[in-house]
């Protein structure tokens, strides 16, 4: 099995792409700007996980980096749209323009570049008669956000992405899941636990947060064959702090 990892350097990526070499998947990961973390990450599993460098914002630059994971390893077989930014951007905010900017960044991020990575992924998968995406949302994207509505809608539009290709993709023999993990011990959300760790904990019937391990553990289930009737399903990773 070949994986390709976007935002892989760190964080919920860095733990999906230990848990998919484990896993015996041989694989190919992204960073935008974290050349030294990546550089350590190849260096620890070895010559099986590949780091390219990519802003998947960069809608030109994507079929680049999937034909770049193809000659490496020679095919494609699972797609994990992992990058992803946080930005706060509440309603009460006094400058437009950074309302404006605030939403098209984290659109271009966490939708689009998921988006274009996976047209493009698809065609090699297709021609290869099987395949996985797997979107990496959030619990945002189900219950509103009162400070980074763009990161909710954003996430909402993956999960919707994710049906999308599930119901359109099955009869090519590829499948398609979203995994929406709440809060999670990663650097991204560091300032927030640090701040409000106790109160974001007591939320949450398990009483802590996840770690990048557990969420990575699902990502690397639904990447196997004994997932595949899961087509089109969102995995909550929250702790029960949010059920649907």
């Amino acid at each position: 099995m070949v994986a390709f990892v976007s935002g892989g350097s760190r964080g919920i990526g860095a733990a999906i792409v230990r848990a998919l070499r484990r896993a015996g998947a041989q694989v190919f990961f992204t960073y935008r700007e974290r050349g030294d973390d990546a550089a350590a990450l190849c260096a620890e599993l070895g010559d099986d996980v590949a780091a390219y460098p990519l802003d998947v914002a960069d809608a030109d630059a994507i079929p680049a980096a999937i034909e770049a994971c193809v000659a490496r390893f020679g095919r494609l077989d699972v797609l994990v749209n992992n990058a992803g930014i946080y930005v706060e951007n509440a309603f009460e905010g006094d400058d437009y323009a950074a309302w404006r900017a605030g939403w098209q960044r984290t659109f271009d991020v966490n939708l689009f570049g998921a988006a274009n990575l996976t047209w493009c992924a698809l065609r090699v998968m297709r021609a290869q008669g099987s395949g996985a995406i797997v979107n990496v949302a959030s619990r945002a994207a189900h219950r509103g956000e009162l400070t980074h509505p763009n990161y909710g809608a954003s996430k909402a539009a993956l999960v919707n992405l994710t049906k999308s290709i599930a119901r359109r993709c099955a009869a090519q023999g590829i499948v398609a899941f979203a995994v929406a993990p709440g809060f999670v011990e990663t650097e991204m959300a560091a300032d927030d636990l640090a701040v409000n760790g106790a109160a974001l904990a007591a939320e949450i019937p398990l009483g802590r947060v996840a770690s990048a391990d557990e969420v990575a553990h699902v990502v690397a289930f639904v990447c196997t064959p004994l997932a595949r009737h899961l087509n089109g399903a969102t995995l909550d990773v929250n702790g029960g702090s949010y059920v649907r």
